[in-house]
């Protein structure tokens, strides 16, 4: 089992500089987000059966997905895992690494989810190993991490939003992240992206023109739970893969 002390995921993670302009509120961009994610997982998943959210935060996620799914999630935060009992009573929390889903059997869960969990990971390539284990077969998989095929990767550099966060220890290409999916027995269904929503992007532009301008695809493709940006139109990489029935 993971130990809180191991990880600087606490409370002061959330409370830090890179979540200082995050805003839990009603149609905040991470409502939108725990919106679509969700959206997706029912759409593409199974009607019914058991969730888990791999790096369940303060619960938000599994919280649109309760009374449709039995929700289960883990985390290294306690300090999290608090929020998600309180915002999901219905729910089963446990503190779990990624990388240890020992708790779970094999083939327990009809779809899970790790939104932007992968890249805080020291070894990924052994959490997608123990989800594959955990996922029944016909069940899927929904991950979304860090673009670095992103173009806006090459233009910012340095400053790229997959850099400004320290914990990001593992940021990988879409073709390592598919074959990390493969190794564990995952096909892919989908491979899309999430749209620009990090400006600045360009020079002497104001940001909020710039977050109309560059963010409505990605806006667009939120509210309809759609999946049509390619790689080469997104911050993020969402894949969506199966576990193959023997």
């Amino acid at each position: 089992m993971a130990n809180n002390s191991d990880h600087p995921f606490d409370k002061e993670y959330f409370q830090s500089a890179r979540y200082a302009r995050v805003s839990f509120a009603r149609y905040s961009q991470y409502w939108w987000s725990n919106r679509y994610y969700a959206l997706l997982a029912a759409k593409h998943g199974p009607p019914s059966g058991k969730v888990l959210e791999v790096g369940c935060g303060l619960g938000h996620l599994l919280q649109r997905l309760t009374g449709q799914y039995e929700v289960h999630g883990v985390d290294v935060n306690e300090w999290a895992l608090e929020q998600s009992r309180n915002n999901v009573p219905q729910g089963h929390f446990a503190l779990r690494s990624a990388e240890d889903l020992s708790l779970y059997e094999d083939s327990t869960f009809q779809i899970v989810i790790a939104k932007h969990v992968t890249e805080h990971l020291p070894n990924p390539e052994k959490a997608i190993q123990e989800i594959g284990r955990v996922l029944a077969p016909g069940g899927i998989f929904v991950m979304g991490t860090p673009n670095t095929d992103s173009p806006m990767h090459a233009r910012k550099g340095k400053t790229w939003v997959g850099y400004q966060d320290p914990t990001h220890i593992s940021l990988h290409s879409p073709t390592e992240w598919l074959a990390m999916l493969n190794a564990a027995g995952l096909k892919e269904r989908k491979v899309f992206s999430d749209g620009f929503w990090d400006p600045p992007y360009v020079r002497f532009v104001p940001q909020a023109i710039q977050r109309l301008w560059y963010g409505w695809p990605g806006g667009l493709q939120a509210i309809l739970g759609g999946s049509f940006l390619p790689l080469s139109r997104g911050e993020s990489l969402i894949m969506i893969a199966d576990k193959q029935r023997a």
